[in-house]
């Protein structure tokens, strides 16, 4: 397998996904055809060579459809949506209190080898032990730099199983849903199984509820934030996925000005909290990762006088979708839900 030197991660691709990786510092699974009694698949059931060319343009090959997966976690839920289960995980796995992680999703964390749970872990001889077939995972900036792959061990990392590349950098929701379903199609997952069909369908009825609510209150403005203890970050439209996506929808979204969003490569503006009144919005969406304060833990007094935080007009983003069908279709409604129900606030 021909090796690959990545160039060192950007600040945009550290600070990616709406800002707030700012503060964490900066498949075919088992091989076998069986199903478990729950319908998840426990291998393809796909025989003879497999291969799948990622969004490096870079084509992964095995000579069989893989059994050990190791992906970062999101990937990992979103496959698991598909049937499709991984041996080892890295990446916002478990929290503190030994829950799952909000980006595990549905997965059992209990039945995983977690290889590391924060940014910069990632124990080799872990993955290694595992005698990993495929490494997954997204991708934040154009330069091919795999998410939470650490920077200084990536070679040593990468050399012991071919990767997967799925990038989620600059382009709308539909790219990695339409890429993530096609690496589980190839990984052995039915995806013309009901529950697939059905997921897509409720998808793509709430895209288009979301344009026909995000027209009829073009007057509702939206503004995406994040909180750490110092700043708090305004995501722009542009680069992320589903921001993307809903502006493409009609979403009347908050932007900041591109020489405010210059210090984090185009990603978003941070504000101190004396300033947190910046913009004017009806709703607020704030990042529901665990590496950021979450709404009803925000003591600023700048916060509570906010229009749409008296109001009780904020509602969870998640930064960090899982890409299936079935965990993106509810973020689409939530979203037609709360601009729906809005009052504009002076």
């Amino acid at each position: 397998m021909r090796q690959v030197r990545l160039p060192q991660p950007s600040r945009r691709g550290i600070l990616a996904a709406g800002g707030a990786l700012g503060l964490t510092a900066a498949l075919a699974a088992c091989g076998s055809e069986k199903k478990d009694g729950s319908g998840k698949t426990e291998g393809g059931g796909k025989t003879g060579p497999w291969s799948f060319k990622d969004d490096r343009g870079q084509t992964a090959e095995r000579d069989a459809t893989p059994k050990n997966i190791v992906a970062f976690t999101g990937v990992a839920a979103a496959l698991f949506d598909y049937g499709i289960e991984v041996k080892g995980v890295f990446g916002p796995t478990k929290t503190k209190d030994g829950k799952a992680d909000v980006q595990a999703g549905d997965m059992d964390i209990s039945k995983l080898t977690i290889i590391g749970n924060e940014w910069g872990q990632f124990n080799i001889e872990k993955y290694a032990g595992l005698a990993p077939d495929v490494l997954i995972s997204t991708m934040f900036d154009d330069k091919g730099t795999l998410w939470y792959v650490p920077e200084e061990s990536k070679d040593k990392i990468l050399g012991l199983a071919p990767s997967v590349g799925i990038s989620v950098y600059d382009r709308q929701l539909t790219h990695p849903l339409q890429r993530i379903q096609a690496l589980a199609e190839s990984l052995g997952a039915d995806v013309k199984a009901d529950k697939v069909v059905k997921a897509k369908k409720r998808f793509e009825d709430a895209s288009e509820r979301l344009r026909k609510v995000a027209k009829a209150h073009k007057d509702i403005k939206v503004l995406v934030g994040s909180a750490s203890q110092d700043l708090f970050y305004v995501s722009g439209s542009n680069l992320s996925v589903d921001l993307e996506y809903f502006k493409a929808l009609g979403v009347n979204l908050v932007e900041p000005s591109e020489a405010a969003k210059k210090e984090s490569g185009g990603w978003f503006e941070n504000l101190s909290w004396e300033n947190v009144d910046k913009y004017r919005a009806d709703v607020i969406m704030m990042d529901n990762r665990t590496s950021a304060i979450q709404p009803a833990d925000i003591a600023k007094p700048t916060w509570k006088k906010l229009p749409a935080v008296k109001a009780g007009q904020v509602i969870p983003r998640i930064a960090e979708p899982i890409f299936s069908y079935d965990k993106c279709a509810p973020i689409l409604e939530d979203l037609a839900d709360a601009i729906e129900k809005a009052k504009k606030l002076k």
